[in-house]
């Protein structure tokens, strides 16, 4: 009993080792194989020993047949236990892309011909649409910036909220989700810190939620994989881990940088220890390539919002859209009359003319050279409109994009392709160096950001692939992380641009933003334990697959109620902010501790904590709330079909009403028809 009792823990952990082995050297596993294979050998099973009986006549028989009555009562059976049954039906495993056509060898001189010609269209048109679908996203912020660019400037004016650290991180998530551009809330962050509106120390918030709010479009791109449960599963999973990695790192840090300030204090040392110098422009990689159709489209005037953030009462006037891409400015020396000497500027000519006094300044006048090319450039249309136009627009060809580049893929890798394609993305270095495979990752992401000079097209190109199972949801996690460096290093490029007077401020800036995404990514990867986003994401994965409507309550809860929420308490006041935060907070706190006890000790807790069961059934489940919400769309689409039928049908009535009038103004025939009616009403009086 004892040595079955031995052989099956060791079996036990044997694999459970090997369902970790990624991530838990070789050695125990090897040690449990050896120990489970001498048992093996070495033991001898109770009812063998034994006398011959009825059980051990049948386990010779030709067709043994096990007797639980007849058992030994000593004796143990082990459950039958596979791994292949267990994982079989896993939905987070990567599926298989198979090819069903016929093999190279197989084909013909025609049939290689047409496969090589067909794969080459392919791979244009996906090449076609990757770029389409860049530009859309670019289209995309345009149309955002239109819509909400001028409130966006409205809410950075207020100083005084923004020193709130709180206020501040729901604000750059706001605004960054206003103008779909986290570089865009960056820019005006800066220009407020250059122009002294905005200390640094209360800038380092604002710059974290912009880190936030730039994640959520690749959410809304996965969102577009709703289709297949499993591939918006993992899409969704894909996506939310951004979300999930900047949520944490802020519920770190910014804690830790209100009561230390910890990011400014370093990035000041750094700023001051070293001689920078103004340097050239980020590189152009990719907006060389989509400018020509962007601008083609529309071109904005992004100072615009800067101006009304720092307080130009003349920008509120104008508009974003850009009409004039050629200008020049002149200035010139004007003579001015000035009460007395005393308002002459310092240095400035001076002089008197008879009871006038007068004295000159410089006047800027800006001329207009050359018009842009964009589309509405003659549209005399608000910027609202336009915003919204090409807001419809870019979605449009965004969702269209992204359903034939997921069709492409999934018909272009089949095969040894997708096999070599899944190896090389998801296979980890050999045994001991697979740690490494993380970090390269990371550095794969930066890369790739650095070139498309933006987190948001990275980020959104790899959430169709995670969902279809060409990249897993381990690798893209420190791809995303990467994403984070690459963009900062970008905005830290740019601000190495920025003029002598506003350098420091803007990099400094700038290097805030780098040094707490390096901080995140300090506290949720090295440590395989540390990796909670992945966990979180797959969790929401499996919760959004269930019921999909869940996904869009997520979006409206994180990115809109929850930052509107925190920045109305805010405005209250910090007292109301912490009254209400504070005991919100203690009860989810005490909500995960019990859930984790429930799970892994629930003997240590209460009876009546053991469940949920003693609360209403909507208050710890979710079916109830997905009948109310596919009860609702039904009806509502029951009732949209029915007044679309009943307005098909009343223009089907009118249609055959006006053609009956038309029909009868005819005189010719109304002639024809009159001997029919007659003859028609002497057969009914014939009849009667």
């Amino acid at each position: 009993m004892v040595y079955l009792k031995v052989k099956y823990i060791i079996f036990a952990v044997g694999q459970w080792l090997l369902v970790q082995k990624s991530e838990i050297p070789r050695l125990p596993l090897l040690v449990c194989t050896v120990g489970y294979s001498i048992l093996s050998m070495t033991s001898t099973p109770h009812h063998q020993a034994a006398p011959h009986t009825e059980a051990t006549s049948n386990h010779n028989s030709p067709n043994p047949t096990y007797d639980a009555d007849s058992a030994p009562k000593d004796s143990v059976v082990l459950p039958a236990y596979s791994t292949e049954d267990k994982y079989e039906d896993d939905p987070w495993n990567l599926p298989e892309l198979q090819d069903n056509g016929l093999k190279w060898s197989e084909l013909d001189t025609k049939g290689k011909v047409l496969r090589v010609l067909t794969v080459s269209v392919k791979f244009i048109l996906l090449v076609g649409f990757l770029y389409m679908f860049v530009c859309s996203l670019d289209v995309l912020s345009s149309a955002f910036q239109l819509v909400g660019g001028k409130a966006a400037g409205d809410i950075f004016q207020d100083n005084a909220v923004l020193s709130n650290p709180v206020a501040g991180l729901v604000i750059g998530v706001l605004v960054t989700l206003l103008v779909q551009s986290s570089s865009t809330s960056s820019s005006i962050v800066v220009s407020m810190v250059s122009s002294g509106l905005l200390e640094v120390q209360s800038a380092v918030p604002v710059i974290m939620g912009a880190n936030i709010g730039t994640s959520v479009t690749n959410t809304i791109v996965a969102m577009m994989q709703a289709g297949d449960r499993n591939e918006f599963r993992r899409a969704f999973a894909g996506a939310t881990v951004h979300d999930f990695f900047n949520w944490l790192s802020v519920l770190i840090l910014l804690p830790l940088e209100a009561a230390t300030g910890v990011l400014y204090k370093l990035t000041k040392i750094i700023i001051d220890s070293f001689n920078i110098q103004g340097g050239n422009n980020a590189p152009d990689l990719l907006n060389v390539i989509t400018d020509p159709l962007t601008d083609a489209i529309i071109e904005l005037d992004k100072n615009v919002i800067s101006d009304i953030a720092t307080g130009d009462p003349a920008a509120r006037n104008k508009s974003l859209i850009k009409i004039w891409c050629k200008t020049e400015k002149i200035t010139t020396l004007v003579n001015i009359t000035v009460p007395s000497d005393a308002n002459c500027t310092t240095g400035a000519l001076c002089w008197v003319e008879g009871n006038k006094t007068l004295t000159q300044i410089n006047v800027t006048e800006t001329i207009n050279l050359e018009r842009c090319n964009h589309i509405f450039v003659f549209a005399n249309l608000p910027d609202l409109a336009v915003g919204l136009i090409l807001l419809a627009l870019s979605l449009l060809i965004l969702c269209t994009c992204l359903i034939l580049i997921v069709k492409l893929l999934n018909s272009m890798l089949k095969g040894q392709v997708a096999v070599v394609i899944k190896k090389v993305l998801n296979t980890d270095f050999p045994f001991p160096f697979g740690w490494v495979t993380g970090y390269i990752a990371i550095m794969v992401g930066a890369g790739m950001t650095f070139i498309v000079q933006s987190s948001s097209v990275f980020t959104s190109a790899i959430t169709p692939l995670v969902g279809i199972g060409v990249i897993s949801l381990e690798r893209a996690y420190p791809l995303t992380l990467g994403s984070n460096i690459g963009t900062t290093t970008t905005a830290i490029l740019a601000a190495m641009a920025a003029p002598g007077e506003t350098l420091a401020n803007s990099l400094q800036v700038a290097l805030c933003h780098f040094f707490f995404n390096i901080a995140g990514i300090l506290l949720w990867y090295p440590i395989p334990f540390t990796r909670i986003p992945i966990r979180l994401a797959r969790a929401l994965g499996n919760r959004t697959a269930k019921y999909r409507w869940f996904a869009a309550l997520y979006l409206l809860l994180c990115f809109l109620l929850m930052p509107l929420t925190i920045l109305g308490l805010s405005l209250a006041g910090w007292q109301v902010l912490v009254g209400v935060a504070v005991p919100i907070v203690v009860l989810a706190i005490f909500i995960i501790v019990v859930n984790l006890m429930q799970a892994r000790c629930p003997q240590y807790l209460p009876s009546g904590l053991r469940d949920w069961d003693f609360l209403p059934r909507p208050l710890h489940s979710m079916a109830p709330w997905d009948r109310v919400v596919t009860s609702g769309m039904a009806f509502c689409g029951a009732r949209c079909c029915k007044c679309c039928q009943s307005t098909d049908d009343e223009e089907k009535g009118l249609q055959e009403r006006k053609k009956s009038l038309e029909i009868y103004d005819n005189p010719v025939l109304t002639r024809d028809d009159e001997p029919q009616e007659t003859s028609k009403e002497t057969m009914k009086a014939t009849q009667l």
